[in-house]
């Protein structure tokens, strides 16, 4: 089984127990969920913003035993380039840097914006709503 990249989105809703959250529990259980530097940020910010301890929220995503991956100078690059194709559907810099992300790792990628479908990259985008 391979690794997923998981958008923040994805994630927000496996642990607040949304529609969806079903489709991300499996890849979370099996140890395959991939998030990269942006999107921890963006995970980290939006748990902060409901009120949540930072020592707690340190401790929710230690909990989700997720592979890390740090942004390099290539994935900075795509994020940019993604701008262009991406502005008209009002990507944000955390989404963009998950599609680089997926396109550079060659994995695909679980969101819960159905928007991601629409987009006209070679990446292989799953959506759990």
């Amino acid at each position: 089984m391979s690794s997923v990249v998981l958008d923040t989105s994805a994630l927000l809703a496996y642990l607040f127990n949304e529609v969806g959250a079903d489709a991300v529990a499996p890849i979370l259980e099996d140890g395959r969920g991939v998030i990269g530097s942006a999107n921890y940020a963006e995970l980290f910010s939006k748990l902060i913003d409901r009120g949540i301890p930072a020592a707690e929220v340190m401790t929710i995503i230690d909990s989700l035993e997720l592979e890390f991956v740090s942004q390099d100078e290539q994935q900075a690059q795509l994020t940019g380039k993604l701008r262009s194709v991406s502005k008209s559907f009002g990507l944000s810099l955390g989404d963009r840097s998950c599609f680089a992300l997926a396109m550079v790792s060659g994995l695909p990628v679980l969101t819960a914006d159905r928007v991601w479908s629409n987009m006209s990259v070679d990446i292989d985008v799953q959506c759990i709503r």
